[in-house]
């Protein structure tokens, strides 16, 4: 999580990238059609990757925007687990995606951070890049609803 100061909180990921792989795999096949690749998760952040492959392009040769969007999400998702631990009924409530210009056709990659969180509400952004290019091709905010754990 980025604090108000702009620091990086240091503290260690509450879900290791094995955990949450696993924790991902629910049996929706969503990750069949996507093959996110999960290069880090961190207390806070993450940094996932979309392999470029033709079924994620659109007409005229740059990915999809539904594939950017889902990108964003799944590494919003990580960020949350790496901040709050393996909670697997945390859902999306609302996301919004600004496309900033044409990505390249290469991967993608994702860097995402919650923002603010609450007990039941998490607040993040998520910058996309073309692989190799520091420029963002689309930024992203996305609140993610934290359910209630029984105790």
């Amino acid at each position: 999580m980025v604090h108000e100061d702009g620091m990086t909180d240091q503290r260690t990921a509450e879900v290791t990238i094995e955990e949450f792989e696993h924790l991902a795999k629910d049996g929706s096949g969503f990750l069949d059609i996507y093959n996110f690749v999960t290069e880090e998760i961190a207390h806070g952040h993450a940094r996932m990757r979309l392999e470029f492959r033709e079924h994620h392009v659109r007409s005229g040769g740059t990915m999809a925007g539904p594939s950017m969007m889902a990108l964003a999400d799944f590494a919003a998702y990580a960020a949350l687990m790496g901040a709050i631990g393996p909670v697997q009924m945390a859902v999306t409530s609302s996301l919004s995606i600004n496309f900033l210009r044409r990505p390249e056709a290469a991967d993608m990659v994702a860097e995402a951070r919650i923002v603010s969180s609450t007990r039941r509400l998490a607040f993040s952004e998520v910058d996309l890049y073309s692989a190799g290019e520091t420029a963002p091709i689309a930024h992203i905010t996305a609140t993610y609803a934290i359910p209630k754990i029984k105790a």
